[in-house]
């Protein structure tokens, strides 16, 4: 696998093409010798996009490859996410491709809303932070769904390059760089015996709010582990209910609390599903208890 940033620079060479690519399948999935053919995962296995375009859950990267291809296909998807807060909204919309369910590269766009709060800060009404993210995932061993003989989970490394608009303003407040990459590693399991999937990520990174604010602090700048989980059961081949764990570095002057949810995800065709959850942020910038509702749209192929 290349190095990190030459990978990301690749992947934003390759960001048209892509979204070119899935006006093209239209439904179908890339396989082996220039044949195309209907993929075949599992509806749900896949998980949804998480709020930085990988595969996952909402607010954690999960072991598996987006997607509806297999080993032996190719497979894309597209979402959007709404994220509205007591006082913030965020936004996000992207793609991402998963290649023989072995790669899987990303590109998300993130626009958050500061509303009210802007012209609290004394940046105005509506002030607006956008954050573009590359992201590239390598199974390295096990399949989650199929070996079920198996205790061992699909276990995948990745990363996730995110770079800010608000460089100048993050730097007047003490933010170290609006630049940066976490890196994770993530382990996922699906008990098909129980219709339970659980999932456990370790993040290293120095992101404050997830990089909306900026990488590190003038007076903190290194990276730390932090743990994201979830866990979901299968009611039904179509219908999913779980709840998810992130765990958040402590950077900032102000308290950075743990992000929790609960959602229920559901899809109605093969090629689509929708997730509505329910989130508790905590404290974001000024205010405190920040609760939101979650809800995103998956178009995959």
């Amino acid at each position: 696998m290349k190095s990190p940033h030459s990978a990301f620079e690749a992947i934003k060479t390759g960001a048209a093409a892509s979204l070119v690519g899935i006006s093209l399948v239209s439904g179908l999935a890339w396989a082996g010798e220039g044949d195309i053919t209907f993929s075949s995962k599992l509806l749900l296995t896949g998980g949804v996009t998480n709020i930085e375009g990988s595969a996952g859950g909402g607010l954690t990267p999960w072991a598996v490859i987006g997607g509806n291809g297999t080993k032996e296909q190719v497979g894309a998807s597209a979402f959007y996410t709404n994220v509205r807060a007591n006082d913030y909204t965020l936004n996000t919309g992207g793609v991402l491709l998963g290649i023989y369910d072995r790669v899987e590269l990303s590109f998300a766009q993130q626009k958050f809303d500061t509303r009210a709060v802007g012209g609290l800060l004394g940046l105005g009404n509506g002030y607006k932070f956008t954050q573009k993210i590359y992201g590239a995932k390598l199974r390295l061993v096990g399949d989650a769904v199929l070996e079920q003989d198996s205790w061992l989970p699909q276990i995948s490394v990745g990363f996730q390059h995110k770079e800010n608009d608000r460089g100048d303003l993050l730097r007047a407040l003490g933010i170290k760089r609006n630049q940066g990459t976490d890196y994770y590693v993530a382990a996922t399991k699906l008990f098909l015996s129980t219709s339970i999937l659980v999932n456990g990520t370790v993040r290293m990174t120095k992101a404050n709010q997830t990089g909306i604010l900026g990488f590190g602090t003038n007076a903190k700048d290194k990276y730390e582990a932090m743990f994201e989980g979830s866990i979901a059961y299968l009611a039904r081949k179509d219908l999913a209910f779980g709840a998810e764990f992130r765990q958040k570095p402590d950077n900032l002057g102000f308290k950075e609390d743990n992000w929790y949810d609960l959602f229920v995800a559901y899809a109605p065709t093969k090629n689509v599903s929708v997730t509505l959850a329910y989130a508790n942020l905590g404290n974001i910038v000024i205010k405190d208890k920040q609760r939101a509702t979650y809800l995103s749209l998956q178009v995959g192929f």
